[in-house]
């Protein structure tokens, strides 16, 4: 079990750097499926954070969290915005 969560951290680096990309889309769609990744990836490095005991870690990913949904809630308030202008009627 310890080897599978010290492992963990690697495919917690491959969600994170997806999201990264998925993030730096022009479409507001993508970057918003990046930032639900970018979730994912913050609850990935929490339990290998708590794993190893790096409580800052931790910290951190729950801050990125709260940002992570903000970015959600910004792209969605974008995609809709985006969407209603290109709606002739």
């Amino acid at each position: 079990m310890d080897q599978l969560l010290n492992a963990l951290q690697w495919p917690a680096m491959v969600v994170t750097l997806i999201a990264a990309w998925l993030v730096g889309g022009r479409s507001a769609r993508r970057r918003t499926w990046g930032f639900w990744v970018f979730v994912l990836s913050n609850l990935l490095w929490c339990v290998w954070g708590a794993f190893t005991q790096s409580y800052a870690l931790i910290v951190l990913q729950l801050g990125l969290f709260a940002m992570n949904l903000r970015g959600v809630r910004k792209n969605k308030k974008e995609d809709e915005e985006a969407a209603a202008s290109d709606d002739p009627g």
